[in-house]
């Protein structure tokens, strides 16, 4: 059994109430199953917990925690939520159905009733305490823990839904993985001989080397690039990364906070290298090329998957000024940018020319295949290999492009 400290026995014994009683016991299971010693305090917790996921079960068992007393059902330490399920502003023009509105709220005034912060975003890293190096946090977001493990050096594992709520409950998470030292080490060395230029590029570099990894334990260590990476390139790269290979963490020599020299990332020696460059990205690019049937037109352009920034707004914009879509264009962006977005007039810019910007919302987690039903998308275009490698199993043939010829397809309605 975990070692516990005297407030965490507490817990168990459900001195602090029921709710964090089941917390605690849920984390010496998790914990003994993947050989944690103890506990480790954090700092912040993150939850998922998307109602489609959810469903009404879920969304019911949620509900028990907020009826409980104030002081019992309270979280201990900050925590903030992923993307929701739907903007509720744009509902109807996406066509979602009530009943998918309703638990969506339901959902809301149980996680407010437990003192969680309803941040509905998936780039907290770029606008919400960003935690620092050293820093142990609860997060769920496959894309939020390998950038905070990674480029801020922070300490996570992939918390599920019930994991995360377990932690804001407690203050705890088991200490195993991503939270140890000799879990982040380099195991794969990856050798670029390309640098990408543009987003869905570096996202695709992403991809090939997730798929390379294809183990979460593994943690790619990359060389060989020209320069070093801004945000919003290492946010689509760490993306895609977790989509394609389940990783959580990877280090790029001489970047990120972790990776000084090879030599203090692999122990015993660097492994022999596996060399990616144009051809491999390339090959994936093109896989999504003839996944999207280039010859039968586009049905709706995406850019989701993360949640744009202050800066993709602003570019996005610049690119539609003077124009107009002919197809739906949405443009997902967080609660905290898209109040600056519109202060600054991109949403209206953006709107100006027939798009549609949402907020606080992730396109995949919002029923995305009643989505395409109901409003006869196929065919999706989009800038975010996580997207294009996740949104195929809701029923769509996506295809990976630039921002640039996203919106030239949302305008003219078909590929160059």
């Amino acid at each position: 059994m975990l070692r516990l400290d005297d407030e965490a026995e507490a817990m168990r014994r459900g001195a602090l109430g029921p709710a964090r009683q089941w917390a605690i016991e849920h984390q010496l299971r998790v914990g003994a199953y993947l050989g944690a010693p103890d506990l480790v305090q954090v700092s912040q917790a993150h939850i998922m917990a998307d109602t489609e996921s959810l469903g009404a079960a879920g969304v019911a068992w949620l509900e028990r925690f907020a009826a409980m007393p104030e002081r019992e059902r309270r979280v201990r330490v900050p925590t903030i939520t992923d993307p929701r399920g739907t903007d509720f502003t744009a509902a109807k023009r996406l066509k979602q159905q009530d009943y998918m509105v309703a638990l969506e709220r339901r959902t809301v005034a149980a996680f407010e009733a437990l003192g969680i912060l309803m941040t509905d975003t998936c780039v907290n890293y770029q606008t919400i305490m960003p935690p620092i190096r050293g820093e142990h946090v609860a997060y769920g977001d496959t894309g939020v823990v390998i950038y905070c493990n990674s480029v801020l050096g922070a300490r996570s594992n992939f918390e599920g839904g019930p994991s995360a709520l377990a932690a804001a409950l407690t203050g705890r998470t088991p200490r195993y993985g991503y939270h140890l030292d000799e879990r982040r080490g380099g195991s794969l060395l990856i050798e670029v001989s390309m640098t990408p230029r543009r987003l869905h590029e570096w996202g695709a570099l992403g991809g090939v080397v997730g798929r390379l990894a294809g183990d979460y334990w593994r943690v790619p260590v990359l060389t060989g690039l020209d320069r070093v990476p801004g945000s919003d390139e290492l946010k689509h790269f760490g993306a895609a990364m977790a989509s394609f290979g389940s990783v959580a963490m990877f280090h790029i020599e001489g970047v990120t906070p972790e990776a000084d020299s090879l030599a203090g990332l692999f122990r015993g020696g660097a492994p022999a290298p596996v060399r990616v460059g144009a051809a491999e990205v390339g090959a994936l690019l093109a896989s999504y090329a003839d996944a999207a049937g280039a010859a039968d037109g586009v049905d709706v352009v995406v850019f989701s998957a993360p949640q744009l920034s202050l800066m993709e707004m602003q570019t996005l914009a610049g690119l539609l000024d003077g124009r107009r879509v002919t197809v739906p264009l949405l443009a997902v962006t967080s609660p905290q940018v898209k109040p600056d977005a519109d202060r600054m007039g991109l949403s209206a810019r953006i709107e100006a020319a027939g798009g549609t910007v949402l907020s606080g919302m992730c396109f995949y987690q919002s029923y995305a295949r009643e989505l395409g039903e109901a409003n006869g998308w196929k065919r999706l275009v989009t800038n975010s290999a996580k997207l294009t490698n996740i949104i195929g199993g809701y029923g769509y043939r996506p295809m990976l492009l630039s921002m640039e010829a996203c919106v030239d397809a949302a305008c003219t309605g078909r590929l160059a």
